[in-house]
């Protein structure tokens, strides 16, 4: 495995927003399916729900229900076409990595919970690139070692 997403990467290819083209552009030229574990896909899934949630109560605010249908089925359809594929995670070792992770880290930088467990998720899977927008949880896969893009 080369590269592990996070959710900002996986938002910018399914909502269009600043960083799509960049995102599309890395997603189309990746030489395998992007690897992505079932926690991963909770959380994208679990926020779109969330916007749309949102939205029901300011339309100000989240996405359309339409718009998050679309982004659900989009998601969808990668999956069934093997453009993305969802990879096995030994979940006691990936706990144990993010502890020491959050340990070493957090304290100083202030990581969130589940970009821990991305970044020890990407670093157990063997990946050497973490997909990510998020300048904090980039920090964080820098400090251990993961080259991040894009």
């Amino acid at each position: 495995m080369i590269a592990y997403p996070d959710t900002s990467f996986l938002c910018a290819i399914y909502r269009l927003q600043d960083n799509s083209p960049l995102a599309a552009a890395l997603f189309q030229a990746m030489p395998e399916p992007l690897a992505v574990s079932s926690l991963l896909l909770f959380e994208f899934r679990q926020s779109v729900r969330f916007q749309t949630a949102l939205y029901a109560k300011d339309r100000r605010k989240g996405y359309p229900p339409a718009e998050a249908a679309k982004m659900l089925a989009d998601l969808g359809a990668d999956l069934a076409s093997g453009a993305m594929v969802i990879v096995p995670a030994e979940w006691p070792e990936v706990h144990s990595i993010a502890e020491r992770l959050s340990a070493q880290h957090t304290p100083r930088g202030a990581h969130r919970a589940l970009d821990v467990l991305h970044v020890a998720t990407a670093m157990h899977l063997g990946a050497r690139d973490l997909l990510t927008f998020d300048a904090n949880q980039a920090a964080l896969a820098k400090a251990e070692g993961l080259a991040v893009r894009p």
